[in-house]
């Protein structure tokens, strides 16, 4: 991954939710079934970087009234003023799943915690490098999609590229709120524009930037509970062609009823028409009707919440009756894989060894005592000018500092010295958006940034403490470099010095051979 130079210290403190600490956050990287490592990829402003601070406020690193509008993830100045993702970043949120819920997750699991790793990724094509890197090191992916312009050309790119390395993807569909709010659609068009967008799959939708989203799980746990009836069996009613008939109180798949009356939608009806009654109650100033509706819904406002009116008092009660996290957090910790259980169809691809060695086996079974393999996808520039963080993931093992470890360069080759060191980590750390926090060690099935390795690799690598290793697969790119420029020295006799740029994946340097005191770059 990549993150700001400039806000990226050890020395910074490192900001968590006052019942969580960085020793609880390292008990739980000990439960690798516990453990979602995911990306956020979407089209550039598709909302991707609003919907991560949604998530971030659950374990309070943000207040929840500045989520929708403080950039936590954006640590460059540069990303602050352009309001767009220029460079991924990680930051890890706890989650406890509701122990109800605990059957539906279809994976092996220690208890209801949840350390779920994320990083916000560009969405602007000319950062595509940025989401390989971040793709590499995670499992599952968030894709979020623009309710209005729908699935777009980067939309695809990256949802390519997470398939390409077997990611499986979640999908939530964003911006709602201007979907009601500006272009005033009806129930049925809302329904149809879902359902071009995406046909089946788990999906999510709500609004990033007012702090709210729902599931249709979500809305059969309602139901199920107040008509107690089975949650599964609600679910498939919710979507689809499936009309409930009030009169007869029977389901039909048949849109009208047997004396020839139009019947409704079941989404619609179950599901879009308390969103819209909210909507119209709100936006149309129906003070009348707003309390009774909160009171119905069981939301209770603030004292300092009730003088609220118009668009102001419509986020904080639509983010009251569905808070985005919740529905978010939930569907990854329900449908994305655990490292335990990614890393067992995951190995073919990441590791270029014979599937029978030492490593494989450690990275299959996410094995925390087995050798170490780590890969490091990213250089993160550090507040110190020239130093770096290796940041990447450790896929078997624990990494500490102290014990030597052989750092392979991707151009390694078994048996060579070419690309080879043997050195130690001077420390590991904890990277939470523009923070860092110190950590003992890292198991296998966690991100983690290391300290004392920059000298050594220039963009990505594998570290490994076996003596006859293979290295990780290297980083598949979208895009090549399609401008070369030459640079030499001004005097011949001088050497040419590292021509390279460590934050740039994609950026390729070679040396001429003819003539020595010349250097190419291809970006």
């Amino acid at each position: 991954m990549s993150f700001s130079s400039a806000l990226f210290s050890d020395r910074c403190p490192l900001i968590f939710p006052s019942n969580l600490t960085v020793d609880q956050i390292r008990e739980l990287m000990d439960r690798p079934t516990n453990i979602r490592n995911m990306s956020a990829i979407a089209h550039v402003d598709h909302g991707k970087s609003t919907l991560t601070y949604s998530l971030v406020s659950k374990p309070g690193i943000i207040a929840g009234s500045k989520a929708g509008d403080m950039r936590f993830t954006d640590t460059r100045d540069d990303e602050k003023e352009r309001g767009i993702t220029i460079k991924s970043t990680a930051i890890s949120v706890y989650f406890e799943v509701d122990k109800e819920d605990l059957p539906a997750i279809k994976q092996k699991t220690v208890g209801n915690e949840f350390l779920i790793n994320l990083i916000d990724s560009p969405g602007h094509v000319d950062s595509s490098l940025e989401v390989t890197a971040a793709l590499r090191v995670t499992d599952g992916a968030l894709v979020v999609i623009d309710c209005i312009e729908g699935v777009c050309v980067q939309t695809e790119t990256v949802l390519r590229q997470a398939l390409t390395e077997r990611i499986k993807p979640v999908v939530i569909i964003n911006k709602v709120d201007r979907a009601l709010l500006e272009l005033q659609v009806d129930k049925e068009s809302l329904y149809q524009s879902f359902q071009c967008t995406i046909e089946s799959g788990t999906v999510a939708f709500g609004s990033g930037l007012h702090r709210w989203g729902f599931t249709l799980r979500q809305f059969a746990a309602r139901y199920a509970k107040k008509f107690g009836v089975d949650k599964e069996n609600m679910m498939t009613k919710l979507w689809g062609d499936n009309f409930f008939n009030p009169a007869t109180r029977k389901w039909t798949t048949v849109g009208t009823s047997a004396d020839g009356k139009p019947l409704e939608r079941a989404f619609n009806s179950f599901v879009l028409e308390p969103i819209f009654k909210i909507f119209d109650a709100v936006m149309n100033f129906k003070k009348d009707a707003i309390g009774p509706m909160l009171e119905k819904l069981e939301i209770k406002l603030a004292q300092d919440e009730r003088d609220l009116e118009g668009k102001a008092l419509l986020k904080v009660v639509m983010r009251k009756f569905l808070p985005a996290d919740d529905s978010l957090l939930e569907m990854i910790v329900i449908n994305l894989p655990s490292p335990a259980t990614a890393q067992r169809y995951r190995v073919e691809t990441l590791y270029e060894g014979p599937m029978d060695d030492e490593s494989a086996i450690g990275i299959r079974d996410c094995d925390p005592k087995g050798p170490i393999v780590l890969y490091v996808s990213k250089m993160v520039p550090t507040s110190d000018k020239g130093r770096f963080y290796a940041f990447g993931r450790v896929f078997s093992g624990t990494v500490k500092s102290g014990p030597k470890i052989r750092i392979q360069g991707p151009n390694y080759l078994p048996g060579k010295k070419d690309g080879l060191f043997v050195k130690s980590v001077q420390r590991t750390v904890l990277m939470m958006g523009r923070y860092v926090g110190p950590i003992e060690d890292c198991p296998a099935g966690n991100i983690v940034g290391l300290v004392g390795l920059d000298q050594f690799l220039l963009k990505s690598g594998t570290l490994t403490t076996l003596e006859t290793p293979h290295n990780m697969r290297v980083m598949r790119f979208s895009v090549s470099p399609v401008v070369q420029v030459a640079v030499e020295v001004k005097n011949a006799a001088d050497t040419v010095q590292d021509a390279g740029d460590t934050t740039q994946p994609c950026l390729l340097v070679f040396y001429s051979h003819h003539r020595p005191h010349q250097a190419h770059r291809d970006m």
